[in-house]
């Protein structure tokens, strides 16, 4: 008997250990494309943080926090920080808004909803690069588009040369690309709200306004969590528009965290520097994150969550 209890053990040991082995498997690509572009830059790129390269040398120089003291008083990464702030202030409430309103839309629709909902995710799907160089040629100054202003208006923008309509059609670029997919979000949340709930709400008198600030809106808070966690960090990871649109300008007004570092590293070839800047900007970005955290969720306990 003791036997067969230890042949079944050991059967059942095996077993175990053969799914894991399978499960291992299956997520090594994932986990070497991991360790390879992820862990292991991340790791140099700390070495670098207290190094002078200019990535042709051989060999780095050392100096220590050098780097550090040049990055925490250098205008242009303040003015990086600023532009940044301005982007997520920007950024944030219009792409929640419009991704919790084409969410509401496709709710509501009696039929074709899976129509829609692959409509309105394309732009997510569509290069950054692409859609960045037809933006400029709209708004180029002899394009159809200004050349229809100025014959009906006697003038147009000067979009692009602009500081604040540049940053201004750079969020607008970026709200259209990501409204679709975070509004695929906000729709998984709102079909988890049960049909009773809004049916007694409409037996208290609640009217269409009331039933969204207090019923919808404070349910889909596990959705409103993610999307503006995900919001937030977009805002300080912005390159390939404002790259595309201004190179940063003009005089700066577009120039994100981003674009500093790619000026710094590739252009100037400090890349212990454009390391440095990295390196702060993520610890921006996280303590960003989770002041952002700690106030929605605070909303979120208000509300039972």
């Amino acid at each position: 008997m003791i036997g067969v209890t230890g042949t079944k053990q050991s059967k059942r040991s095996k077993i175990f250990w053969r799914k894991e082995f399978q499960g291992w498997l299956l997520t090594s690509p994932y986990m070497l494309f991991t360790l390879i572009f992820f862990l292991i830059p991340l790791v140099y790129s700390v070495y670098l943080v207290f190094q002078h390269w200019n990535l042709i040398s051989p060999t780095p120089t050392f100096v220590g926090l050098a780097n550090f003291q040049e990055a925490l008083t250098s205008p242009r990464v303040w003015q990086a920080c600023l532009v940044s702030y301005k982007f997520m202030v920007l950024f944030v409430p219009l792409v929640m808004a419009a991704s919790i309103g084409l969410a509401l839309i496709v709710h509501h629709l009696p039929k074709l909803k899976a129509l829609f909902v692959i409509g309105f995710f394309l732009p997510y799907l569509a290069s950054g690069v692409v859609s960045s160089l037809v933006v400029r040629g709209i708004l180029a100054y002899n394009s159809p588009f200004n050349t229809f202003l100025r014959s009906v208006f006697g003038t147009s923008p000067d979009w692009l040369g602009n500081g604040n309509l540049a940053l201004l059609i750079i969020v607008m670029m970026v709200v259209w690309k990501f409204a679709g997919y975070y509004a695929l979000i906000f729709l998984s949340g709102l079909q988890g709200i049960i049909s009773e709930v809004y049916e007694a709400a409409s037996l208290d008198g609640a009217n269409a306004w009331t039933t969204f600030w207090r019923i919808t809106l404070p349910m889909l808070y596990p959705a409103f969590y993610t999307v503006l966690i995900l919001a937030v960090g977009i805002s300080f990871a912005l390159f390939t528009e404002p790259f595309m649109l201004t190179k940063g300008g003009p005089e700066m007004a577009t120039q994100t965290w981003q674009l500093e570092i790619y000026f710094q590293a590739f252009e100037q070839f400090r890349s212990g520097y454009g390391a440095t800047v990295a390196l702060i900007n993520a610890v921006v970005t996280l303590i960003t994150i989770l002041i952002i955290r700690r106030l929605v969720e605070a909303w979120g306990r208000r509300n039972g969550w």
